[in-house]
């Protein structure tokens, strides 16, 4: 199975997260958000983001665009404190090469981690791709009308689960350093070549 590199995310990354969600269609909006969510309420999704609490994730392409992204969600509620909730999104061409999955068992060891024992999916009901990744990872799903609910119990955190989280976090923002760089290689060339094309004009016409 292809590695795929998943990064934590932070506030500095609000722009592409925004990028992200605003580029999703209609209908991926609805399926993402459970309503038609506005170019506003994105906004104000975005910004109300907390990056201290919760976990969110990315997958980000060579041109180091955000191109799925999922948020693990921690309950404030003391009584609530191990359980949390997961939402997903994939840019519609990413789809089909399971990223969402992917995402779905980096969140689930996090969460692990974390001391989290439940881990909620709340989905509209047409939402066959997220209802499918729950069933697949053994959760139950409960279903009432238009929308359902999925709920996966998790193991305890172990060595082993705390050791992966820790490796593939490292793994992946070694990836992320390496497009970087390589955008950054890609930006210079460019200009590199417009400076080149501007003295062979200046040639030209002397």
């Amino acid at each position: 199975m292809r590695w795929v590199p998943i990064r934590s995310l932070s506030a500095r990354h609000k722009p592409r997260i925004e990028r992200h969600l605003l580029a999703l269609a209609p209908q991926d909006r609805y399926l993402r958000f459970g309503y038609a969510a506005t170019d506003e309420q994105i906004g104000r999704y975005v910004m109300g983001l907390n990056f201290e609490r919760d976990e969110i994730f990315g997958v980000f392409n060579r041109r180091l665009e955000l191109v799925a992204m999922a948020h693990l969600a921690y309950s404030i509620d003391p009584q609530w404190a191990t359980c949390a909730e997961f939402g997903v999104s994939v840019s519609s061409h990413q789809r089909g090469k399971g990223l969402g999955a992917r995402l779905f068992d980096h969140a689930v060891m996090h969460a692990r981690n974390q001391g989290v024992s439940l881990l909620f999916i709340h989905a509209l009901s047409e939402n066959s791709a997220m209802l499918k990744i729950a069933r697949q990872a053994g959760a139950a799903v409960q279903r009432d009308g238009s929308e359902s609910e999925a709920y996966l119990t998790l193991p305890q955190a172990n060595l082993d689960s705390q050791f992966s989280g820790l490796m593939q976090e490292q793994m992946a923002q070694v990836d992320y350093q390496l497009k970087m760089q390589a955008q950054q290689f890609r930006e210079w060339l460019a200009t590199l070549q417009e400076i080149r094309q501007g003295v062979r004009e200046a040639r030209h016409k002397s």
